[in-house]
């Protein structure tokens, strides 16, 4: 069985991703990994050459302007690196910039990729969620988040990214896939309040081509009221990540307990059916979920 991990990146240092980490968490299992990097000022590309590694192979690209609509120009450059895994792979292994996996989770996903390497009715395999918010202390859910998506799907089939990178189809049709147990770590709220507003700034600009990036001052405050509930969170990081978390500058001083009254009723009651059953009426699913 051979595998390979891949991902896209640009200015991963004016914006502090953790795509060094996120490679690292996952090169181990990896036979070979293919780097989409996008022409980037501050030094990306070497910052990716840094992790010193054989199995990295780098494709320089060119973001295209005009996909900077509904997040496409991150499905282009997710389908570019997918495009340059070898042929002979069995398994391509997906990571985002600011996602990571635990290496306690490492011999799982190797055993349930031998497991269903010859069921050939398992086109990907479908990974829970930690979405890490405010500080590495907590992490948060909402039901209008997605706490599961494929991140590893077979390399010989049609696959291609779906709308703005958040999972795959093939041929237009969602994929079915089998839920593993194993974790994808999610980092990308946690910034200090300022990171967070020109994160949103920078984002908003591929999802609205007229949007405009302004500078934001270390003294910004940012709304953290998007997530429906904080969890403290108990486990242990990835090993990579821990220099990472020992650089944190920044008290993240929101009150985990607080109620939020601005949600509509509709949403509250979703809400608080998904609290009493686990059950999220209406979730969205971008995959077909097999046994």
């Amino acid at each position: 069985m051979k595998v390979a991990g891949f991902t896209f990146i640009k200015n991963a240092v004016v914006n502090d991703y953790s795509i060094v980490e996120a490679i690292s968490s996952i090169l181990p299992i990896c036979d070979e990994f293919i780097v989409a990097v996008g022409k980037s000022e501050d030094g990306t590309r070497e910052l990716i050459e840094g992790i010193d590694s054989p199995k990295i192979k780098i494709i320089d690209t060119i973001w295209e302007e005009n996909l900077r609509e509904g997040g496409a120009v991150f499905a282009s450059e997710t389908n570019k690196a997918f495009a340059n895994i070898s042929k002979d792979i069995d398994w391509a292994f997906y990571i985002q910039g600011d996602e990571c996996v635990h290496e306690n989770d490492l011999p799982e996903i190797l055993k349930q990729m031998n497991d269903n390497l010859n069921n050939q009715e398992v086109e990907g395999l479908l990974f829970k969620y930690n979405h890490f918010y405010g500080s590495y202390d907590y992490t948060a859910e909402s039901r209008r988040w997605y706490r599961r998506e494929i991140r590893i799907v077979r390399r010989n089939l049609n696959v291609n990214s779906y709308r703005d990178a958040q999972g795959f189809r093939i041929d237009g049709r969602k994929i079915n896939v089998k839920l593993i147990d194993a974790f994808i770590n999610h980092y990308g709220w946690v910034k200090p309040p300022h990171g967070l507003v020109k994160k949103g700034l920078n984002f908003n600009t591929f999802y609205n081509p007229d949007a405009v990036v302004r500078e934001v001052p270390v003294t910004a405050t940012f709304d953290y009221g998007n997530a429906d509930k904080l969890i403290h969170f108990k486990g242990t990081h990835p090993a990579v990540m821990a220099a990472r978390i020992e650089k944190v500058n920044w008290k993240f001083s929101i009150d985990p307990t607080k109620t939020k009254n601005n949600d509509s009723f509709r949403i509250k009651f979703l809400l608080k059916i998904y609290k009493l059953t686990g059950i999220r009426i209406g979730e969205y699913k971008n995959y077909k979920l097999i046994k």
